[in-house]
């Protein structure tokens, strides 16, 4: 499974969520278990896969699907 790194960021646009601003400049939306490192401006590393096939109503950009992450 893919791994990302970055910065996690909290986004208030309806009504609120997480954001990963990937170091390769992608802004992912997180969704699934961010327990542990849902702390805006925490940098992280998220094992997860990009949902091509869903959109979030902010469409701030992708979906990452989250399997598990940790802060680094």
């Amino acid at each position: 499974m893919p791994k990302f790194r970055g910065t996690i960021r909290r986004n208030d646009l309806e009504g609120g969520h997480w954001q990963l601003e990937a170091d390769d400049g992608t802004a992912y939306v997180l969704e699934g278990s961010t327990q542990g490192i849902a702390e805006d401006g925490a940098k992280v590393e998220i094992e997860g896969a990009v949902d091509k096939n869903a959109m979030g109503f902010a469409m701030t950009g992708p979906i990452l699907r989250v399997k598990s992450g940790k802060k680094i």
